[in-house]
């Protein structure tokens, strides 16, 4: 049972046959259905993603993907969106993040019950309100992006809207890894009780991630920073 939960705590999407390889490899020879027993003891399952944040709505339309081959090298350039969904101790809900794509800065963020457009709708304004307007949008084909009311409040800023391909993860490829950091660093190494409790440990993991997580792509700065160098000047706005 210690090996088994140090191996759950490494790699939290490892169910009971994975474990049991894994358990074999280091000598401890144990089955399928016993690990399985002692999981539910442990009260420990192998988390992975269950609804569907990507699933695409029939009657919306879908955007072209607008980014292939594009240079994307100044802040307020590009902004991408995505939906992720946040196991709790009881239930889940879905966290909708809004990033710079060149510095790779969360802009906002917000946690919600829902996958209804009018939370993409409020993370996306707020990011506006703080940081101005995008050239781009990218999202992917979710329901919650292709709605009207989310089509419309960007369009309403001048924006172009782009989207991923279908199941094309890497058309949006830097939030994603924005999910593998918040994952690894947060949601897998703690239960939570409640909404309030995942909104604070979460917020305060992305203030972390902009302020002291460097990146290698940007010389080693953190999001903050290269967000701040990479702000066109006046004439470049020009």
């Amino acid at each position: 049972m210690h090996q088994l939960d140090r191996l759950h705590l490494e790699k939290p999407f490892m169910g009971a046959r994975m474990l049991s390889d894994q358990l074999r490899r280091s000598g401890i020879w144990v089955g399928r259905r016993r690990v399985g027993t002692l999981m539910k003891k442990m009260g420990i399952e192998a988390l992975y993603r269950k609804p569907k944040t990507s699933k695409k709505h029939p009657g919306h339309k879908v955007y072209p993907y607008l980014l292939r081959g594009l240079p994307i090298n100044r802040a307020n350039q590009v902004w991408a969106l995505d939906t992720k969904y946040i196991p709790m101790a009881r239930g889940f809900v879905y966290l909708t993040a809004v990033i710079d794509w060149a510095s790779r800065k969360v802009l906002s963020a917000k946690l919600a019950i829902t996958l209804e457009a009018s939370n993409a709708v409020e993370v996306l304004q707020e990011a506006f309100n703080r940081y101005g307007t995008p050239d781009i949008v990218n999202t992917d084909q979710g329901s919650q992006f292709t709605a009207d009311e989310f089509v419309k409040a960007v369009r309403d800023r001048g924006c172009k809207l782009s989207m991923d391909g279908k199941g094309a993860w890497r058309d949006n490829v830097f939030i994603e890894r924005l999910w593998r950091t918040v994952k690894y660093v947060e949601i897998y190494l703690f239960a939570y009780d409640s909404i309030a409790e995942a909104r604070k440990s979460i917020m305060r993991c992305l203030d972390w991630y902009n302020r002291n997580r460097p990146h290698s792509k940007l010389e080693k700065k953190t999001p903050d920073e290269a967000y701040a160098v990479m702000l066109p000047t006046v004439e470049q706005a020009a």
